[in-house]
């Protein structure tokens, strides 16, 4: 890579991280309707810049939306069912099983038994009117040929998906395992019925989408999508992609990814997801690469790139391996992949995810794309003996935390402090002695000189412990958190001066780009 871009990150901002299925909603889970445009009002009126989000498509087992059935389409959870309704598409009555739903935690099993039957419902019923739009969300058809190149496998791979009771595509039959074109011709009438039903569920996913965006743009919101480096086995981009993986002639995994025995695990850990063939990727000019993250631009103002270090190197483990100890580090495509993606979208923004234990290959793989990395500042005290995650070591060409989604709330983290961090952390940032309150923490990664500060929502309502969304390496109680429209409203009333107040004491209201020069004060 020739010289280093300049980075887009040039304004100071602030952001809040809330998931969509962390929205206040009446059907179970947070949705696109009225509680997004709500939680957007207050994100405007409180003078933040940007909302970020986790992945946004369809979940699998375990409801991560870290391992997706398709990193293109969109999760039919988040449809606004009310909207339905209006449509004349579902009953009230319908819809009281969801209503029955708790609306500060997501129970996907129950979930999942009254959703689908209420959204399949609806596909029929349009289905048999005749008609071809959905008010303001212009033609299903124009939509279909549009988006065919990922919605025609996908909605195949989701009817084939459920005529299988969920089975893995490399499961089914030898001759379903490949998509292509002519392949719906092989499929029963029912799962023919099925594959037109979601791609009626990406319809108004989409339309909703784009309405909700138009809606945050209007209000100064910007969205922050993110982009997983590698995507599930048991999806559609797998499926309809097979070589783009390392796979065998049957569709299985040679390799598969994970990281290496560490200080937090001595087995490491094996995710299981397919590796990408690199060399057939480069071969292509990182085509596929490239039309996935221009998909994701499409949705998305800045898209955060999640395990950038894969990039750099990956750790690469047999397939039939039982753990991530016999694994070796591989390579990745390094500097010419982020050459090649800033020719085809020279408009990009991406944050590249780089935390964890990272050596000096990553850094400047990462400088040299022109790209911000991330700062966390629970990891301010004993996460590594640089004590980067400072906020006195943050460059400018960062993003602060407070913590991700994957860490514990920041009320947790303090109360779970011994010493000696404990009184560590209590001196820098000036706790006093005080209640164990997020907010001081908040105050100070505003104050940071990253130029762009992500709040989550859990440690603006100041929650504890049992409130964080994920605990990586555990399996139950993860993704199921959610704020109620009562919680938000608090908020509102509490909070938002304050919070508003601090933006712009710090200069984070995203007005003017910053300057490295002294300017004569304004007359």
């Amino acid at each position: 890579m020739e010289a280093a871009p300049a980075s887009w990150l040039n304004i100071r901002a602030a952001g809040v991280l809330a998931h969509v299925s962390s929205l206040p909603g009446d059907y179970g889970i947070g949705n696109l309707g009225a509680g997004a445009r709500g939680f957007v009002d207050f994100l405007a009126e409180a003078g933040v810049r940007y909302w970020q989000i986790c992945p946004i498509g369809p979940t699998g087992f375990g409801d991560s939306p870290y391992q997706l059935f398709s990193g293109r389409a969109g999760n039919p959870y988040f449809i606004d069912l009310g909207e339905l309704k209006e449509e004349g598409l579902l009953t009230d009555t319908e819809l009281v099983p969801l209503r029955a739903l708790p609306a500060s935690q997501v129970f996907y099993g129950a979930l999942y038994e009254r959703f689908w039957t209420a959204l399949a419902k609806a596909s029929d019923r349009f289905s048999a009117s005749g008609k071809d739009e959905i008010d303001a969300m212009g033609s299903f058809k124009e939509f279909r040929a549009a988006n065919a190149g990922w919605l025609e496998p996908f909605a195949d791979f989701m009817a084939l998906k459920a005529h299988f009771q969920g089975r893995a595509w490399t499961t089914w039959p030898t001759e379903l395992r490949r998509w292509t074109p002519s392949l719906r011709a092989l499929f029963p009438d029912a799962v023919k019925k099925e594959a037109e039903r979601h791609a009626f569920y990406q319809y108004v996913f989409f339309g909703q989408w784009d309405r909700l965006r138009r809606y945050a743009a209007r209000r100064g919101v910007g969205i922050i999508g993110d982009v997983p480096i590698f995507v599930a086995l048991d999806s559609a981009d797998t499926w309809a992609h097979r070589e783009v993986f390392q796979l065998d002639a049957d569709g299985q995994p040679t390799v598969v990814a994970g990281v290496p025995p560490d200080y937090f695990s001595a087995l490491g850990q094996l995710w299981g997801n397919p590796l990408y063939d690199w060399e057939y990727l480069r071969g292509t000019g990182y085509q596929w690469w490239i039309d996935r993250l221009r998909a994701a631009f499409e949705l998305y103002d800045i898209i955060r790139l999640d395990h950038f270090r894969g990039f750099d190197t990956y750790w690469e483990i047999p397939a039939d391996a039982p753990d991530a100890r016999t694994g070796q580090w591989r390579t990745g495509p390094g500097a010419a992949f982020f050459t090649a993606i800033r020719v085809a979208l020279p408009d990009a923004k991406i944050i590249a995810e780089d935390l964890g234990y990272i050596g000096p290959g990553v850094v400047a793989l990462r400088r040299g794309a022109g790209l911000p990395g991330m700062k966390i500042v629970q990891f301010a005290y004993g996460h590594d003996a640089n004590n980067a995650n400072l906020p006195h070591y943050y460059p400018p060409d960062s993003v602060a935390y407070t913590g991700t989604h994957d860490n514990v709330t920041t009320r947790g983290w303090l109360e779970s402090l011994t010493e000696p961090y404990a009184g560590k952390v209590a001196e820098y940032f000036s706790l006093n002695g005080s209640a164990k309150s997020a907010w001081p923490i908040i105050r100070a990664t505003l104050a940071t000189v990253s130029r762009l500060a992500v709040i989550p929502m859990q440690d603006l309502l100041d929650l504890p412990a049992s409130a964080t969304f994920n605990r990586p390496g555990t399996m139950d109680g993860n993704w199921v958190w959610r704020f109620t429209a009562d919680d938000l409203a608090k908020l509102r009333a509490d909070k938002v001066a304050t919070l508003k107040h601090w933006i712009q004491l710090y200069d984070r209201t995203g007005d003017r780009p910053v300057r490295d020069y002294s300017e004569p004060p304004a007359h």
